[in-house]
């Protein structure tokens, strides 16, 4: 090992506006680590096949350097790909708070806001702290274009406001932003909404914004955000009334309702929870356990190429997600080492990626750990299904905020093997499952995942009584529009579940199970099931129809 170490002062390396950012590269196959120390910077490159870490630590006060803009983390086989990780890190103090109005209509435009969220948390001055619902929008002022995604995105930071101003114009700018015509078609639009609780009035920026007031598509987002349960004081007070009263006159006028979307996959259309109209997704299981209580491991021994086939038919059927599990979350399962779920999940997951019939549907990862989302996520997996929504691996939620993918947090209470001894809910069962539920979606938040990122699943079967899940599915709409969860879309799944049997008399006969979960999976999509979550694709999908032409008109 080779150093170099110039006389630099301690203290300076202890002061707390030094900063760590990480780079992994792919480098060849020896092992060697290096320290680096100047005045400008300080940083450890250390290698270990089959890639390298860099460690950067330099003062912000340096003028020399600057926070990195394009900082990632990589595992070697990603180099050239899509998917990068970028990395959130702290900054000296981000006191005051902002509102920021995303929009875009051209490109890919929930990958262009996202970007630009990104971005704003690489600058290490701005750190996002929560994000709206997306919101698909006609045009104003200038109609000939096309349709527009808004978001509005909380914000704290350390910048002032024209300094805010152009750290999100050099955003725009680096996104490849071309302004053409004023309020014409764009790639990026970042503004600047409020800040703290203040005006600011200047030529090139007024402070509230000053024609938020008369468009939905800000205020609609904007009031997700506004009011949060932790402001407080007679201006956040009459600031809230006042943006809730705009949006409502605004409302009332508009010939168009506006309906908030979710991703689940590039190739798949987004979810639009609220829109009375939407269609349920069908999400086939595909579980490769020997101990799987629905199809007794019929899946676990299969070779690829029958593995191939079997997705196959379940697109052909109707599947616009596959789930793949390689632990079983019944009751009591045995719980399986990590790499040994690896090793079923992971390959599978790689071949239904390169199935053409399937390049169209969405991948779902059923895991709790977040080794396997990672994993999962870089072999092509869209969404990770998380039964106890980040619970049970303290690293899953920043694990699929870096990795930029969906999750669904699913209400779930202990662990599979302790489950159901937690079924007491004193304050209700609806309000309770709300309650920890919208407790997870702001832990989901607060690492770093966005909100049109999230799905929601009540947990039937899974620290609940019979009673319990018949509740559950009687009012889940209730649930649905629990404050704070409202526009997530829902995913439920019942699929032969043991209550089932039970109420139905058809005991471990799991087919005759069907007839039972055909009359669930119906319940769920009246009560406004985006997604149902089915073992037998065929009969599951038809059911599916059948209940849209009934409630989705």
């Amino acid at each position: 090992m080779a150093t170099c170490t110039p006389r630099v002062p301690r203290h300076l390396f202890r002061h707390p506006s030094f900063q760590t950012h990480i780079l992994c590269v792919h480098a060849s196959r020896r092992h060697y680590s290096r320290i680096f120390t100047s005045n400008a910077c300080r940083f450890k490159c250390s290698t270990t096949a089959p890639a390298t870490s860099v460690q950067l630590s330099c003062p912000i006060s340096n003028p020399l350097v600057s926070a990195p803009r394009d900082l990632a983390c990589r595992s070697s086989h990603q180099f050239g790909g899509p998917r990068v990780q970028f990395l959130h890190h702290d900054q000296a103090p981000l006191q005051h708070r902002a509102y920021i109005a995303l929009g875009s209509n051209l490109g890919h435009r929930i990958s262009m806001i996202e970007e630009a969220c990104n971005k704003m948390d690489l600058t290490g001055q701005i750190r996002v702290r929560r994000t709206s619902s997306l919101w698909e929008t006609k045009p104003m002022y200038v109609v000939d274009q096309d349709k527009f995604v808004n978001a509005v995105c909380e914000v704290k930071t350390s910048l002032s406001p024209l300094d805010l101003l152009d750290k999100l114009q050099a955003i725009e700018q680096n996104m490849g932003r071309v302004k053409v015509i004023d309020k014409g078609p764009r790639n990026i639009d970042l503004d600047i909404l409020l800040y703290n609780n203040s005006k600011f009035s200047n030529e090139r920026l007024q402070i509230p914004h000053s024609l938020m007031l008369e468009r939905e598509f800000v205020l609609r987002p904007l009031c997700e955000l506004i009011p949060d349960k932790g402001r407080s004081g007679s201006q956040a007070i009459a600031l809230s009334d006042s943006l809730h009263s705009h949006l409502a006159r605004l409302s009332s006028s508009s010939e168009e309702p506006l309906y908030p979307l979710t991703s689940i996959g590039h190739k798949l259309p987004t979810i639009s929870a609220t829109h009375p109209r939407r269609g349920t997704r069908v999400m086939s299981i595909l579980n490769i356990t020997p101990d799987s209580f629905s199809d007794s491991g019929i899946h676990f021994n299969k070779d690829l190429h029958s593995l191939s086939q079997t997705v196959k038919f379940m697109v052909e059927q109707g599947a616009a997600i596959i789930d793949v599990g390689g632990q079983s979350t019944r009751p009591n399962a045995v719980q399986v080492s990590s790499a040994e779920e690896a090793k079923r999940v992971i390959p599978a997951i790689k071949m239904i990626r390169s199935v053409t019939k399937a390049e169209n549907i969405a991948i779902s990862v059923d895991t709790y750990r977040a080794d396997i989302a990672r994993q999962a996520v870089e072999a092509g997996a869209d969404i990770v299904n998380d039964v106890s929504a980040g619970l049970m691996d303290p690293a899953m939620l920043s694990t699929v905020a870096k990795a930029g993918c969906t999750v669904c947090l699913m209400h779930m209470r202990g662990t599979p093997e302790t489950m159901q001894d937690l079924t007491d809910y004193p304050d209700g069962l609806i309000e309770t499952v709300g309650r920890e539920l919208l407790d997870r979606v702001r832990a989901a938040e607060e690492a770093g995942i966005r909100r049109w990122r999230i799905i929601l699943d009540p947990g039937i079967g899974f620290a609940k009584t019979q009673d319990q899940n018949l509740e559950l599915l009687r009012r889940l709409d209730d649930l649905r529009r629990y404050p704070g969860l409202e526009g997530i879309p829902w995913l439920v799944g019942t699929s032969k579940k043991a209550f089932i049997g039970r109420i139905t008399d058809t005991g471990d006969d799991l087919e005759l199970r069907n007839w039972g979960t055909a009359a669930a999976v119906t319940a769920a999509i009246q009560g406004g099931a985006d997604i149902v979550r089915v073992h037998d694709t065929v009969p599951m999908s038809r059911v599916a129809k059948m209940a849209d032409a009934i409630w989705r008109v």
